[in-house]
């Protein structure tokens, strides 16, 4: 496929969403459905202009996938105005720890009794299909910061977390499967896949999306520098984050999305003070403020005027705000850019899937099922309302994440055969959740606020 033709369908499609995006907005339809059938048309199966194959296209389908969901991580990681400490961190842990390991067992134990595959591959499949998806989960996350309910607060904490906490599955498949040394019993797998790649990808991304962050505020607030080019801010935060946790051995998906959650609380706490150095405020004016705030930063930063923007870039009160508005901003557009890409290149490869490896009852039984089950283990005795965790359960949107595993499954050895045949339910899973909860998400959701509102009302 040539540049020029490459060109032309993705600068269609991008202005057909931009036409469009307020009307999709309000239909049984999701962006990524469009994306789907795009790049569908654009391969073998109909116009025949790209033949981008798994085999061939392993390294780079694995990089673009890595990318967007690292961008995403950090969106979902900037909307969490709760720190680590806070309680409402429960839910998602529980979902991104217990249901998650509960769905990578049910998913082994249906692949091995089910579907005939080697415990290895079985559990490889759990940990490739366990984590929510980030990237098409927006519809069903956080808004904004300020956004307490539960159920988005759970559905993004938990899809930031369990894409980090899914590596030591992946990790373990493959070393059953002989492509990976996991010492004798496990214990190299545990010791440095599970404890210290969780903890140091952690416990990294926090210190530096904090030590960036107040390096920032301090340089704005106190000597006017360092003012603009937030975008270099995210995109460099981000890259630092990945790869400094990476090279110490740890996930660099978790390091990712603690910095964007340490950063945003260090704006949270910030705006709720006085002045720099000076104390938070009582709970109830320190809220006013940080609200105040924040509609200034949107104001400013929408502001053509470069003046005003700096003056409230560098000011004392609202430098905290302004920083993290500018650095979410931007990161939700190149997200979406990234998704667009991403979702296209899955619906090009659909054309190499051989279907008649795909179990329609298993795709049934992981959504249905599986993923229900699982969140009712993981929220039992929770304090979520029925309809949460209904809906809960019933969004556990795979997609590019997915893709992710699976090519880093293949460009770490995997047999071809085998890579085929979980391609095969991969792909089947990530197709019909697009499909799915693409049409569900609007109606859903919408009935879902419109009784909370009831609620709040009455």
């Amino acid at each position: 496929m040539e540049i020029t033709s490459w060109s032309a369908v993705i600068g269609l499609l991008l202005i057909v969403m931009a036409l469009g995006d307020s009307l999709l907005a309000r239909l049984p339809l999701s962006t990524s459905m469009l994306y789907l059938l795009a790049g569908a048309a654009v391969s073998p199966l109909w116009l025949g202009w790209t033949t981008l194959t798994p085999a061939a296209n392993s390294k780079g389908l694995e990089q673009l996938a890595e990318v967007v969901v690292l961008l995403s991580l950090f969106g979902s990681g900037l909307k969490m105005s709760a720190g680590f400490g806070d309680g409402r961190w429960l839910l998602p842990v529980r979902l991104a720890l217990v249901s998650m390991l509960v769905t990578v067992a049910l998913i082994a134990g249906f692949g091995v009794l089910a579907l005939g595959l080697p415990i290895g591959a079985a559990i490889l499949l759990g940990g490739i299909l366990a984590p929510t998806d980030p990237v098409l989960a927006s519809d069903v996350q956080v808004a904004e910061p300020g956004d307490r309910d539960r159920l988005r607060f759970s559905l993004t904490g938990e899809a930031g977390l369990n894409d980090g906490t899914a590596f030591p599955v992946v990790l373990l498949g493959l070393g059953l499967l002989g492509l990976r040394d996991i010492g004798d019993i496990g214990w190299r797998w545990f010791a440095f896949d599970v404890v210290w790649g969780v903890a140091g990808g952690v416990v990294i991304g926090a210190l530096l999306g904090t030590a960036i962050g107040q390096l920032v505020l301090y340089l704005r607030r106190t000597h006017k520098e360092a003012v603009g080019l937030d975008n270099f801010l995210s995109l460099g935060l981000i890259g630092l984050a990945y790869g400094l946790a990476s090279m110490a051995e740890g996930y660099g998906f978790l390091a990712v999305f603690a910095a964007g959650v340490a950063l945003r609380r260090l704006e949270q706490k910030a705006s709720a003070a006085a002045g720099p150095g000076k104390p938070a405020a009582a709970p109830g004016k320190a809220a006013a403020q940080r609200k105040r705030s924040a509609e200034i930063a949107a104001e400013a930063h929408a502001d053509p005027d470069a003046t005003h923007a700096e003056q409230v870039a560098t000011d004392p009160r609202h430098a905290p705000a302004y920083m993290a508005h500018a650095v979410l901003a931007f990161n939700e557009q190149i997200e979406r850019i990234g998704e667009v890409a991403a979702v296209i290149a899955i619906g090009m490869l659909l054309w190499t899937v051989d279907w008649r490896l795909a179990s329609w009852g298993f795709v049934g039984a992981l959504l249905v099922v599986i993923r229900p089950i699982a969140v009712a283990v993981g929220l039992f005795r929770s304090r979520t309302s029925g309809p949460q965790r209904v809906l809960i359960g019933w969004f556990g949107i795979r997609g590019i994440g997915s893709l992710y595993y699976l090519m880093y499954a293949i460009n770490h050895g995997l047999d071809r055969t085998l890579a085929a045949n979980l391609g095969a339910l991969v792909f089947s899973v990530v197709v019909a959740s697009i499909v799915v909860h693409g049409v569900s998400v609007t109606p859903l959701m919408s009935l879902y606020e419109r009784r909370k509102r009831r609620r709040t009302t009455a």
